[in-house]
């Protein structure tokens, strides 16, 4: 069990959490694992604008390629529950060169892949092994600030997190106009080697003295979550153009992985002294919404950056390239959120900035929905960019709410759950939409029929996102509660 530590002290005043520089060797720290999980933060989305190219050069249908991404994302998710354990056997320092190298096995193998097959099993070492660092990024950062200052140290480190899904495609679409689809993970050799030397010298060996208490791994947990997990994406694969939605390939592995799912749950209830996820904490409100909001944030943010890259292919004719630049706009509108909507949940609490960003991100996706092969480009854009802001205000408002009147102990549990939920969300997400996308263009050939499946796909990218606006309400109304009086003052 976690041992509850000291919190430290309040803040000053009521200004702003980046007002002062962060600690020299905090920064230092961010840096180097900055370094080392670039590789991570775009690999998420940057074959995202390769699925046609995928599909095309290794001889698979769409259903089958779009396992690339999901499978990935499945992996990570597997591998989130496991980060705190595996830190409390060999230390923060091994555990995160040890997934380092992981993902950079995972990156080589993926550019040598065969088959869309193989590719997809590589692709579950790069996400395992991103799954580690993630979380465990975060961890070894709040370590270092000893709980202070932790504002500020999420501000180095979100950046680069937030940007991810949204610049990825662009780096993808550059690197295909370059060089083929194999150098979209032979890139991330070199982050991998700096942020391992890097990791070497400026993180401090941390390693568990011997004889010290270890957190015991939830295996029956392990066992009932991870597999339940996976059949669900997997029914949801199942549902392509040609599949009977109530038959037997999706019904069985869909219920399957519910029922696994409820024993984890009842089992993480009654049964587990320190359950893999404690689902405990869906008892507190903020906790619970935020969860409900990321997982549908996760479904829009990843789902439509599926859809997006290849509605500019298929439809409009263009490259990789193309579709990359094209989808500029939504990163700089993602950026410029990063600040306002941090000054306004001060000002106004995250309800508020929740409420309206999922109401802009629904809003700004209706314009899709009415594409065509001549759609001006310009339009486009504008609303790329205007959903840029709303999609970084809708991920940053329930991050940050979901942390609202916890203990310490309990913030690594809201931390696990959130990301959980998120990284399921756009899993579920791409499923979906790829399922509703081909169900849709069938046997389509013209760019007027294809874009017309294109619209039935992001009318449910629309609808997703407008079920999150009225669970914004449940958020709290503001990010701390009010300091108690001081009688000593």
């Amino acid at each position: 069990m976690r041992t509850p530590r000291a919190a430290g002290p309040a803040p000053a005043g009521p200004g702003p959490a980046f007002a002062d520089p962060v600690d020299p060797v905090v920064r230092r720290m961010a840096i180097t694992l900055i370094v080392g999980a670039l590789g991570v933060v775009f690999d998420t989305t940057v074959v995202s604008v390769a699925l046609n190219d995928l599909a095309e050069d290794l001889g698979a249908p769409l259903a089958t390629v779009q396992w690339v991404g999901t499978g990935y994302m499945l992996a990570v998710f597997v591998a989130i529950p496991l980060a705190g354990w595996a830190q409390s056997r060999l230390g923060g320092r091994r555990l995160w060169i040890a997934a380092l190298g992981g993902f950079l096995a995972g990156s080589v193998l993926s550019a040598l892949a065969w088959t869309a097959t193989a590719l997809i099993a590589f692709r579950l070492v790069q996400g395992f092994a991103g799954g580690i660092m993630m979380p465990l990024m975060y961890t070894l950062l709040m370590q270092a600030a000893k709980s202070r200052d932790i504002g500020r140290v999420m501000a180095v480190i979100t950046v680069p997190t937030a940007l991810g899904p949204i610049l990825g495609p662009v780096l993808g679409g550059l690197i295909l106009h370059l060089a083929d689809w194999r150098w979209l993970f032979l890139v991330n050799i070199p982050f991998c080697l700096a942020g391992m030397w890097l990791a070497r010298r400026d993180l401090p060996d941390d390693r568990p003295a011997p004889g010290r208490p270890r957190t015991r791994l939830d295996v029956v947990g392990l066992l009932l979550l991870c597999p339940g997990s996976a059949a669900l994406l997997y029914g949801l694969s199942r549902v392509d153009g040609t599949a009977d939605p109530t038959g037997a390939r999706v019904l069985v592995p869909l219920l399957a992985g519910l029922v696994l799912v409820a024993g984890f749950a009842a089992w993480a209830l009654t049964g587990a002294a320190d359950p893999l996820v404690d689902v405990r904490m869906f008892r507190h409100r903020p906790v619970a919404s935020s969860s409900a909001l990321l997982f549908l944030g996760g479904i829009s943010l990843f789902g439509s950056m599926m859809l997006l890259p290849l509605y500019f292919q298929l439809v409009r004719g263009g490259t990789p390239l193309d579709a990359g630049l094209l989808l500029i706009p939504q990163g700089a509108g993602a950026l410029l959120a990063r600040g306002l909507a941090g000054r306004y949940m001060d000002r106004v609490g995250p309800r508020a900035v929740a409420l309206a960003a999922f109401a802009a991100v629904a809003v700004s996706t209706v314009p899709f929905a009415f594409v065509t092969a001549s759609t001006s480009e310009i339009l486009l854009m504008a609303a790329l960019f205007v959903r840029g802001v709303a999609l970084g205000a809708a991920m940053i408002a329930p991050m940050g709410a979901a942390f609202v009147g916890l203990a310490h102990a309990e913030i690594p549990d809201a931390s696990m759950i959130t990301r959980v939920a998120q990284q399921i969300g756009g899993a579920a997400g791409v499923a979906v939409l790829i399922v509703v996308l081909q169900r849709n263009i069938g046997a389509a050939r013209t760019p007027a029929a294809l874009a017309a499946g294109f619209d039935h796909a992001f009318w449910w990218s629309v609808a997703l996102t407008a079920c999150a606006v009225p669970l914004c309400l449940l958020l709290p109304g503001r990010t701390r509660p009010p300091a108690p009086a001081n009688p000593g003052s």
